[in-house]
């Protein structure tokens, strides 16, 4: 072997020894656990998914059966309401004790009201009833327009309702007869006891009779409403007005209306709902009975009687229902539990502070508390699902909600919980899997250190006999004991230190024919000094004119197109410029992907380079449009040319690119985007010597060395 080729692998021996890098060892550690630590993340990923979506899909399944479960009892709690109230109103009871209230209440119609009654029911009304109602809606009202407009209202109120405490319902309910004498007060004396048991035993709010002329004649609180027409104010547009209306209209006895909430005067504003009925025999109707739907008994089933928690809604699932107008009916969980948190929370979930702190004060959010969600959107238009976001009270919640099949309501259920208690589990199913896979990590860790170790001893036997060879020592041999890679590699070795000096002087051989090949890439000149091993290798020519071509389109056309394609392409393309360019007296100086650099009057200087580059880039033109036309492509041509001095020499050496570049290479290569559409563009030097032969248009302006370039475009 060559002292030259013996110092060169001694070279780049050292080389490697001082080359910064990872070692086999390390490399293979890497793998190692790259590969290990990569499945048990994949396996570990795979049951996170699974277990995680599994314990959210739970959590989903429980809120949801919750919301079924709730749905199913408030429909049939209604549904037993309704038929409730059909019975009774069909009962023998109740239509012998409607038509004595009827013929009662007819009896007193020219009644002589006294002084003394009148005024005591005005009493009653400006003492008692206006101002609680007032305390309680913080509204104002005229007592007078309570009044019974009728002698028998007023008459029956002196006696029953008037010289008693509003809020003694208790009373009311007891009074029998008030030893009047009237025929009113022999029917609630024989009837009423019915009527009061039907409030006592099935929990109604109030039993309310009606005559066919919507004159209340029957009230089992005996309240402000008895006695009043519910077409006259203050109640003619009230629900009960309208329920009544429409059963009556009906001319059936199986007619059973419920109303929505709504806030009922005689009841100090409280939220109210009825069931009403048509009363009669056969095809005889002669009123209606008018049930006032027990709320309490809406709330107890719809909070579970208090027990959220054992009914698997923990600390802060709630169930409430929610009607048209995107206002509660039912009680709020938050509300019942703690009123000033529940305000509090209200305010911050955007609920305005007047309607919070009201419904803390009154404790309860019935026609109150709105509900803008898309929960509540998505059950307003019929259907059914699952959903998470933010909640009326400010929280981010998971909610199921659906609507709600409840004749004569349009109302919704919204079954919802906290997010961070609903997905409690998924958190803490998420802590121990990183935990545990933290724990194999690290077992993977330290199982692949000695693995690697064990690995690499056969590497650094190898390693030292490579050094000795760089060293100059080609006798050496590596001992080939295992029948493994590592044998293999080994008898690889002490080949190529046999082989090395026919490979030298192969290399040598090699060095003729690179400066054969020097020679093709360019000019003898440069190539000399290339030889001599000048590292700025550079010539300056004046009066050369550059042509800068870019394709456009070709980017485009290649996406659809295999790299062999491509490359065929290209190459028609390349060979068609360099045709042109041959004939065009024009040097080619370097090709490009998309483009075309090429120079007139630099290796050959000539009078005519300007008109030379631009008959060139036209030609170019000329072999875009046969090879669209050949290959059924929109390829386009953006070109730029300018004429000036410049610089020519060798560009990084290591890869003998010979370039140009310069003043007229810059202003080529700028002027051709100035509009960013295809076309020919030159500089102002180009025009002034070519506007005789060829026809141009202004394009726009360019900044170059500080002046600013006029740019126009081959017409």
């Amino acid at each position: 072997m060559s002292g030259s080729g013996i110092d060169a692998v001694a070279t780049n021996a050292r080389s490697s020894r001082w080359r910064g890098g990872l070692s086999i060892q390390s490399k293979l550690l890497i793998m190692l656990l790259g590969v290990s630590l990569v499945s048990s993340v994949v396996v570990g990923a795979i049951g996170f998914i699974n277990g995680r979506q599994s314990l959210q899909a739970a959590a989903i399944d429980q809120l949801t059966t919750i919301r079924e479960l709730r749905a199913d009892a408030i429909e049939r709690e209604f549904q037993s309401l309704q038929t409730g109230v059909e019975l009774d109103s069909r009962n023998a009871s109740a239509v012998e004790g409607t038509k004595a209230f009827v013929d009662g209440f007819a009896a007193l119609k020219d009644v002589e009201v006294t002084e003394e009654q009148a005024a005591s029911v005005a009493a009653f009304y400006e003492d008692e009833f206006v101002p609680a109602l007032e305390d309680r809606s913080q509204l104002e009202y005229v007592s007078s327009t309570f009044v019974p407009a009728t002698a028998a209202g007023t008459y029956l109120q002196s006696f029953y309702t008037a010289g008693r405490a509003y809020d003694d319902y208790d009373a009311g309910l007891a009074l029998s007869d008030a030893g009047d004498g009237s025929a009113w007060s022999a029917a609630n004396a024989t009837f009423g006891p019915y009527f009061q048991s039907l409030v006592e035993t099935l929990n109604y709010e109030d039993v309310v009779l009606l005559d066919r002329d919507g004159n209340v004649v029957y009230s089992a609180y005996k309240s402000v409403d008895l006695g009043v027409d519910i077409h006259e104010e203050p109640y003619s547009d009230s629900s009960l007005a309208g329920a009544f209306d429409e059963v009556m209209l009906s001319g059936s006895l199986n007619k059973v209306v419920t109303t929505d909430f709504e806030r009922y005067l005689p009841s100090l504003g409280l939220p109210t709902s009825w069931v009403v009925s048509p009363v009669g025999e056969g095809s005889d109707i002669i009123g209606a009975m008018a049930v006032q739907v027990p709320t309490d008994q809406i709330n107890e089933v719809m909070t579970g009687d208090g027990n959220w928690s054992e009914q698997g809604l923990g600390e802060t699932g709630e169930v409430y229902l929610v009607g048209r107008d995107d206002l509660m009916r039912s009680n709020s969980r938050q509300l019942l539990e703690d009123p000033d948190e529940y305000a509090q929370l209200a305010i911050e979930g955007g609920t305005a502070p007047s309607i919070a702190k009201r419904a803390a004060q009154v404790n309860g959010n019935v026609l109150l508390q709105p509900v803008n969600t898309f929960a509540v959107e998505e059950a307003q238009t019929g259907r059914s699902g699952i959903t998470t976001g933010i909640g009326y009270l400010g929280s981010d919640s998971v909610t199921a909600y659906a609507p709600l099949e409840i004749d004569g309501l349009d109302w919704v259920i919204i079954a919802r919980m906290d997010s961070s208690e609903a997905f409690a589990p998924v958190t803490d199913f998420t802590r121990n899997v990183l935990l545990s896979m933290l724990g194999i990590l690290l077992v993977v860790s330290l199982l692949s250190l000695l693995l690697a170790q064990v690995f690499t001893r056969p590497v650094h036997r190898l390693v030292g006999a490579v050094r000795r060879v760089a060293e100059g020592d080609l006798d050496v041999q590596v001992p080939q004991g295992s029948r493994d890679e590592f044998g293999d590699l080994g008898s690889a070795f002490n080949d190529m230190a046999s082989s090395l000096r026919i490979k030298q002087e192969l290399i040598d051989e090699q060095k003729i024919e690179n400066e054969k090949l020097l020679l093709t890439l360019m000019p003898e000149s440069v190539a000399a000094k290339y030889r001599q091993g000048d590292e700025a290798i550079t010539e300056a020519h004046e009066n050369v004119s550059v042509v800068f071509a870019e394709m456009v389109g070709f980017d485009e056309l290649a996406k659809g197109l295999s790299g062999e394609e491509e490359i065929g392409l290209l190459n028609t393309l390349m060979r068609g410029f360099d045709e042109a360019a041959e004939k065009s007296g024009v040097e080619k100086v370097r090709t490009l992907r998309g483009g075309y650099l090429a120079s007139s009057g630099l290796v050959v200087p000539r009078v005519d380079n300007v008109r030379r580059s631009v008959e060139f880039a036209r030609s170019l033109v000329d072999v875009l449009e046969r090879f669209n036309a050949q290959n059924g492509t929109h390829i386009s041509l953006r070109a730029g040319v300018d004429t000036g001095a410049v610089t020519s020499g060798l560009v990084a050496r290591t890869t003998l690119a010979y370039d140009l570049w310069g003043d007229a290479v810059s202003l080529a290569y700028r002027v051709r985007s100035v509009t960013g559409e295809p076309g020919i563009y030159v500089s102002q030097a180009v025009r002034d010597r070519t506007q005789e032969l060829v026809t141009y248009v202004e394009a726009g302006t360019v900044e170059a060395q500080g002046k600013t370039e006029t740019v126009w475009k081959v017409a």
